[in-house]
């Protein structure tokens, strides 16, 4: 904007009115045609019509009518229109509407005096002002209350301008009178304003004066109250005790926002102990007393922040916090769980746990939409909470146990993930675990809970009972053998022949038909007796869950049943001392695996087995039949070390990263020891007392000192032209986030002056420019500093050109210097994150927008690379709209160090295990994550392999939401990924 403006209307350009007929209007005796006429000139105004030709007719046709809204739009009116001529002195027919305004400040209608003391509050002419202000002090006195307000703000606008004090000498002191006298609220408010604003030294006479009184004054003024102790705290910190005293008492406060404003000033202002844990008591208080959510989520935010800085003293208000669990909303209630998780020590687990399951209880009922992912936070929560502590692993198992048949399959994967990790790292939980899970096995409906669930098994029945109950459990949830018979495959085969009649007994439709228990039973059966009406089996159903997940074509469940099978029989051989009985159970587990790979070979089921599947029963039927003590140790030991091994780096990473955010210790060796109770007290509260040591720690510690020596600045100061040009020109860049400030430093290298030199950029990407350039007049050899403030929209590399034009004394042309381009970096938009692999492949799954970079590979490796990047797909998904592969190459031959630079050049973080990593295979596939200021999600997976020239091939693949991310960082891994630049 050219110039300030105070007033904003929306208004449609698609019909402009006409002056003439505004005129008309204006000059007729209809006040509704009045008020529509002067309504359009108003908006004509401030979308840049100017309207000289209209001054004359409102002066003498609005000017003297006495209806209230005409009155009103005159007032807007002469509040936009231009009041000064280009040399800023005002304008001579400006004199017509002094009369009318001190008319009507002294109109004996009080909104009339109300609406005109308010406009001149925007009004900065002093030769207008001037005149008017023996009738605006009059009206300190008014005997209406909105009157007297408007009064002592417009007081406090001439005061503040820049001949105010010469205007209104005396003016402090007449408030402050009118202040001491005045009842109305607002009128109360504004006086103390003004002193506030104007004369800070009387604000804090009178509010040390009536200290006592301070808890009774409306909340309006408590708030201007709170305004000044923040400013005279920060400006004397010695005086900051006696002020806080007063923050305190106002936290008994009627109204929350003044509340909320004591919590946040108590905080800012002190860190002694005593006033964090009242501000945090406040917060909590806030948290249960407001029903709105969005002041639910601030002031979970506030509290957020507390244990960032205070983590001793909200561990004390845990349970407080957790009270916000009623909300319904599902953000508050996860970010609740975010608090709370990370305020958990072994005084306070057990209640946290025993609130936690109730509210699991809770979502039980099913009478709201959201209870399944309301569960599902509640369950990793639980998870957390018994993996930092063991001891409540038993308290909680059994109890989560009982959703492993849950509709949401989230919330189900979760709790079988938390009882894989609780039944190793509590090995005393192992047994009832294993037997709960035999249990309730036939219960499961998910595929991938029924894999996690079949490995417990395998890995976890030891014993004889245990081994002999996991192998029947299973066979009673496939169901009778075979799968699929052979008359019945003949059927289908001629069922596109011929049609048969469809009966009770006999099903001819390929498509697969739902029982009322959720069971697929489309030929499917060994015998006609599955088309008939389910019969309920006490314990299980005569079709189990594993069958139905066959009959659909799961055979990769097919292959986990195989591979516990296998491992239960081997284990049988070494608990069970009867070897017909071992024999038995062979025999019974080849049946199986062999009715699954019939099933798979046969033409009743759209798909047919997958080879990796394949591979792996058939791999499994040879081990039966041929067993040795090498393989034996590989299947029951080896994979359980593996996952041992997972857990264990796994708990590592943790560790590491909690270790990186607690870097500064509370206590070093050599610290200084404060003992507060032998300082000097000199009359102070033992509030005083512990800010007062804070303070001093702070300042020996040198946090309040904050020079920031950062060597990367150089970094962001560019060249944007030459040395030889006449104009040198250089610019530091800082990116805030959301927008970009340019500090660009222009210096006049020639003997002459520069004039109307003006700085002009342009944009290009998710850029905008906020302010128009303004012209510039340089001295010879003298420098000039200007800013240019940008907007950001979103993650994408944007450009910044443009160029310096100016002119000389010597020259008429205009003179111009291109400046070189400034390029964004996406690097400064997004940050390492963390996300669950469940997370990540749930996003590469839904994400539209890839960007595949490729590696020029041999010949020989083609056909390997195409194959693995086939299998990436099918491990993470579906089909995304792809951009143009782009060629590149690498000059690092080592697969590891690729991966760091890689991680390093993208300011991403890797979410694959380091142990995932190890080894020398001439293989290596990561994901990596990060997350934009702007809340998009960026997921990198980098699949590479040495070849054996030791160079690199493989893909990097980019995905996420938008394009504009995927692009940019394509772009960057392009530029970095060489290694040497």
């Amino acid at each position: 904007m050219e110039k300030s403006c105070s007033l904003l209307i929306q208004f449609d350009k698609g019909t402009p009115a006409l002056a003439n007929e505004i005129k008309e209007s204006l000059e007729g005796n209809d006040v509704p045609a009045k008020i529509d006429a002067m309504k359009k000139a108003v908006m004509l105004l401030l979308n840049g019509e100017t309207l000289p030709q209209l001054f004359i007719t409102i002066i003498r046709y609005v000017l003297p009518s006495e209806d209230h809204t005409i009155q009103k739009l005159l007032l807007l009116y002469l509040e936009i229109i231009e009041k000064t001529d280009s040399k800023g002195r005002v304008l001579p027919e400006m004199i017509l509407i002094c009369q009318n305004l001190r008319n009507n400040l002294q109109h004996p209608n009080e909104y009339i005096r109300g609406v005109t003391l308010r406009f001149l509050c925007r009004l900065n002419e002093v030769d207008i002002i001037e005149p008017l202000i023996p009738s605006i002090m009059s009206n300190l006195e008014h005997r209406h209350p909105y009157v007297r307000r408007n009064a002592i703000l417009a007081v406090m606008a001439v005061y503040k301008l820049p001949q105010g004090e010469q205007l209104l000498a005396d003016a402090p002191e007449k408030i402050e009178n009118v202040l001491t006298t005045e009842q109305d609220p607002s009128a109360k408010r504004n006086a103390f304003l003004m002193l506030f604003q104007c004369a800070q030294e009387r604000a804090i006479n009178y509010l040390l004066t009536h200290v006592e009184r301070v808890s009774d004054w409306s909340d309006l003024l408590q708030m201007v109250v709170l305004d000044l102790v923040r400013k005279v705290c920060r400006t004397n910190k010695g005086e900051k005790g006696k002020y806080i005293k007063i923050i305190i008492s106002l936290l008994n406060a009627p109204s929350a926002g003044v509340v909320y404003e004591c919590a946040g000033t108590l905080v800012s202002l002190s860190s002694a102990p005593t006033a964090i844990r009242a501000a945090a008591n406040t917060y909590c208080q806030l948290l249960q007393s407001q029903s709105d959510n969005n002041v639910k989520l601030i002031v979970l935010d506030r509290l957020n922040e507390l244990k960032s800085s205070h983590r001793e003293i909200m561990v004390d208000m845990i349970m407080d916090v957790l009270r916000a669990l009623s909300s319904p909303n599902l953000d508050i209630r996860r970010k609740t769980l975010d608090i709370v998780l990370e305020l958990i020590t072994p005084r306070n687990i057990n209640e946290v746990v025993l609130t936690l399951k109730k509210e699991v209880m809770k979502t039980q009922s099913g009478e709201l939409e959201k209870n399944g992912e309301y569960r599902q936070m509640l369950i990793q929560a639980i998870h957390s909470c018994a993996v930092k502590f063991p001891e409540v692993a038993s308290t909680v198992v059994h109890l989560l146990m009982d959703f492993l048949g849950d509709n949401n399959v989230a919330s189900a994967i979760d709790v079988i993930v938390f009882v894989r990790e609780i039944i190793e790292t509590n090995p005393k939980l192992r047994v009832s675990i294993v037997t709960r899970l035999l249990d309730i096995f036939y219960q499961i409906r998910a595929a991938r809970v029924c894999s996690c669930a079949l490995w417990i098994i395998g890995e976890y029945c030891l014993s004889l009972s245990e081994v002999e109950s996991g192998i029947a459990t299973i066979k009673q949830c496939l169901g009778d053998l075979p799968f699929y018979s052979a008359s019945e495959e003949g059927e289908a085969n001629d069922s596109s022949k011929k049609s048969q009649p469809i009966n009770s007994t006999t099903v001819s439709s390929r498509r697969p038909a739902v029982l009322a228990d959720g069971t697929y039973a489309t030929q499917s059966a060994a015998s006609e007796t599955a088309f008939s009406p389910p019969t309920v089996v006490q314990g299980s159903l005569t079709a189990g869950n594993l069958r139905s997940l066959l009959l659909t074509g799961d055979f990769f469940l097919g292959a986990v049943v195989a591979c516990t099978l296998t491992k239960l029989i081997l284990r049988l051989e070494e608990v069970q001392p009867s070897k017909a009985e071992v024999n038995k159970a062979t025999t019974n587990a080849l049946l199986i695996m062999v009715s699954m790979i019939q099933l798979g070979q046969s033409s009743a089921l759209p798909h047919p087995i997958d080879n990796d599947s394949y591979d792996r029963i058939v791999l499994c039927v040879r081990l039966l039949c041929n067993t040795g003590n090498e393989v034996r140790k590989i299947w029951l030991n080896s994979c359980h070390e593996s996952f041992v091994k997972m857990l264990s780096d796994k708990q590592m990473r943790e560790t590491e990263e909690i270790k990186a955010k607690a870097q500064i210790s509370h206590s070093q060796p050599d610290d200084l020891i404060d003992f507060y109770h032998l300082k000097s007290r000199r009359g102070m509260s033992q509030l005083e007392l512990e800010d007062a040591v804070q303070d001093d720690l702070k300042r020996a510690t040198g946090e309040f000192v904050k020079d920031e020596t950062d060597a990367n600045k150089l970094n962001r100061v560019l060249q944007l032209t030459g040395f030889s040009d006449p104009v040198y020109a250089e610019a530091y860049v800082t990116v805030h986030h959301y927008d970009i400030v340019l500090d660009v430093t222009v210096i006049n290298r020639t003997k002459e002056t520069l004039q109307n030199l003006c700085l002009e950029l342009a944009t290009m990407g998710d850029l905008k420019l906020v302010e128009r350039p303004q012209n510039y007049t340089l001295a010879p050899e003298s420098s000039k500093q200007i800013k240019a403030n940008i907007k950001v929209s979103s993650t994408e590399t944007g450009v910044i050109f443009g160029n310096i034009v100016y002119e000389t004394s010597n020259v008429f042309d205009r003179m111009v210097v291109v400046l070189n381009d400034i390029h964004i970096d996406i690097m400064d938009y997004i940050s390492p994150a963390v996300c669950s692999d469940a997370a990540f492949r749930t996003m590469w799954a839904e994400f539209e927008w890839e960007n595949k970079l490729m590696c020029l590979v041999n010949a020989v490796n083609l056909d390997l690379c195409m194959e693995l990047i086939h299998l990436t797909n099918a491990m993470f998904g579906l089909l995304t709209l792809e951009l143009s592969p782009v060629a590149v190459n690498t000059v690092i031959q080592d697969e590891k160090e690729f991966l760091d630079h890689i991680i390093k050049s993208t300011n991403m973080k890797c979410l694959t295990a380091l142990s995932a990593l190890e080894g020398e295979c001439g293989f290596l596939a990561a994901n990596l994550y990060a997350k934009s200021v702007f809340g998009e999600d960026a997921l990198v997976n980098v699949s590479i392999e040495k070849q054996a020239n030791s160079k690199l091939s493989g893909y990097i693949r980019i995905r996420s939401k938008t394009q504009g991310i995927a692009l940019s960082l394509g772009d960057k891994i392009t530029l970095k990924q060489k290694g040497g630049s």
